[in-house]
């Protein structure tokens, strides 16, 4: 399972967007309080993936271009518990995450990432139902916004959002990928008979 670690600072009330590995310099929020924050990579079978978390908490899991092996030390736990829930994910022997997570955005954001997380494994819902369920039921589109922005993919299952008729639309990791994640659910959910 290669990995590449990376360890930098950053005040409060960041954005993961923008944080990617073409950044040199992270994000600074002015007014905030300087966080320690750790990056590990994880190579998964739809290509690598960046896991971003503090001590205690991840807060993104994102599509990275290039993957690079690299020493691990003095990494939270927590991330290694992310990455290997990924793997296990991916193998199809775990169908939900326990992992504490600090998703960071709007509070209309954070009440649709919420929402995401009651979605079950292999079903999806529309951008619709969700936005009934957030409490507008007028505001699919936003629901869509807050979906594209979702810091935390694959463990916030933006993938399970399809659109009003059961289409693929919009995915950050791009279609193909959710494609993939929506079978690889079905799959599974259909070879243990559920």
């Amino acid at each position: 399972m290669p990995s590449r670690v990376n360890r930098f600072h950053l005040r409060g009330d960041f954005s993961l967007q923008g944080c990617g590995q073409r950044r040199k310099k992270p994000l600074l929020s002015p007014g905030g309080q300087w966080e320690e924050i750790f990056s590990v990579r994880y190579l998964s079978p739809i290509g690598p993936l960046r896991i971003v978390g503090q001590a205690a908490s991840i807060l993104g899991v994102e599509f990275s271009r290039l993957e690079v092996a690299h020493a691990e030390d003095d990494v939270p736990e927590i991330l290694l518990a992310c990455r290997s829930q990924l793997d296990e994910y991916f193998r199809g022997r775990r169908r939900v995450f326990a992992l504490a997570l600090e998703p960071r955005g709007t509070p209309f954001q954070e009440s649709v990432w919420k929402e995401l997380l009651r979605i079950p494994y292999g079903e999806t819902r529309s951008y619709q139902a969700v936005a009934w369920k957030v409490g507008n039921g007028q505001a699919a589109r936003a629901v869509g916004a807050a979906n594209a922005r979702n810091p935390i993919s694959i463990v916030i299952p933006c993938h399970r959002v399809l659109g009003s008729r059961g289409q693929l639309v919009g995915y950050g990791g791009e279609l193909w990928r959710k494609q993939w994640l929506l079978d690889h659910e079905r799959r599974l959910t259909s070879a243990m008979g559920v």
